[in-house]
């Protein structure tokens, strides 16, 4: 194969070591001169190891302020240039809009829309302002990567995007890193939250569904990892925790021995996924998932065959699923968990989207 010069555009250092790495040590192997545009950290070290090249670049990942996204639009349009790559791979919405505008048709860009975040779940000034760049930028991009279909049916409705689509397993699953384990068999029943401490996440009715479960069912125990996102909903959590509806566990490492630990994983999200890690992460566990009914998480759960689904934004509704869960019986939760694995097997594997990663390293 012909060596190519590669250009990739993330935000942090965990995009690309956490969903890409894989794909990233492939094209390493296979010779082609890569190049990471990422924020300044001692964790990029990891790919320079691997012989990558790092051009640290300031992003500001969640704000919205004109001077400092105006000062990374120069950047990119002083850095690709001299980086001069046959192919440039971008995620997350501002090196995707940024990266196009400045690349231009001139270079072969593949956004991938890895989920919208909070932009779109409601009319603003933001999401005005994020559409009208979406249309100025990625429609001249060579092509886009959708991970849920929900996500490619907006951008088609909202004219976002042309017929420069297609279609990826969200970032797929390591089926290795993730092996099947059998569900914990002692007499307490548990869930695990996993995400940051935020209204958007739906912590609201994880809180709501667990005091409603605790109360009917004592044998059951109700766990939250992540960090804190906002003071006040941290405060309800911990409000909770106090009375014992739950217990809090910050920020993991070590999640897949959380995950293993448990019976169930539960992500109670308003929207703005891809396709959920965490579930894919779990799913292939072999852990009942429970979801809300948004985009992204749809694709992963079989409602009543890998888990269960709920009415978004409904702590009820969560936790009638959850009862639903407690009453199976030990074999059809054994069951579940095999179904959500194979399920993960059959659609979801990361060399998936590694090889369709490659075959457009091959084509450019």
């Amino acid at each position: 194969m012909e060596k190519k010069r590669i250009l990739f555009l993330a935000n942090h250092f965990i995009t690309l070591y956490s969903f890409r790495k894989e794909m990233i040590n492939e094209m390493v192997k296979e010779g082609h001169e890569l190049y990471l545009s990422l924020p300044k950290s001692e964790e990029n070290k990891y790919f320079e190891d691997l012989g990558c090249h790092i051009i640290e670049t300031e992003i500001d990942r969640r704000g919205v302020n004109p001077m400092k996204d105006l000062k990374l639009i120069r950047f990119y349009k002083k850095m690709i240039p001299q980086v001069n790559p046959d192919i440039i791979f971008s995620y997350t919405i501002k090196p995707n809009i940024y990266g196009t505008m400045v690349s231009n048709g001139k270079y072969r860009q593949v956004c991938n829309i890895t989920g919208t975040g909070a932009t779109f779940l409601k009319r603003s000034v933001v999401s005005t302002i994020c559409e009208i760049l979406y249309k100025l930028s990625i429609k001249k991009c060579y092509k886009v990567f959708f991970q849920n279909t929900g996500d490619r049916d907006f951008f088609i409705k909202e004219e976002l995007v042309k017929d420069n689509y297609a279609m990826l397993p969200g970032s797929g699953c390591n089926l290795q890193q993730h092996a099947f384990k059998p569900l914990p068999d002692d007499d307490e029943i548990r869930f695990l939250f996993i995400g940051r401490v935020m209204k958007l996440k739906g912590i609201d009715q994880y809180l709501q569904a667990a005091e409603i479960i605790k109360r009917k069912y004592p044998n059951t125990k109700f766990l939250i990892a992540g960090w804190n996102e906002q003071p006040e909903y941290m405060q309800l959590v911990e409000e909770a925790q106090k009375v014992g509806w739950v217990e809090y566990i910050g920020f993991r490492k070590d999640i897949d021995r959380w995950i293993e630990r448990c019976h169930c994983i539960i992500l109670p999200s308003h929207g703005g996924e891809g396709v959920p890690n965490v579930l894919l992460e779990s799913a292939a566990t072999g852990r009942i998932c429970i979801g809300s009914k948004i985009n992204g998480t749809m694709d992963v759960i079989e409602d009543s065959e890998t888990g269960y689904l709920f009415n978004t934004g409904d702590g009820e509704s969560l936790a009638r699923q959850i009862e639903k869960f407690i009453l199976l019986t030990p074999e059809a939760k054994v069951a579940m968990g095999k179904a959500g694995r194979e399920k993960v097997e059959r659609e979801f594997d990361r060399q998936i989207v590694v090889k369709a990663y490659l075959n457009e390293v091959k084509n450019c």
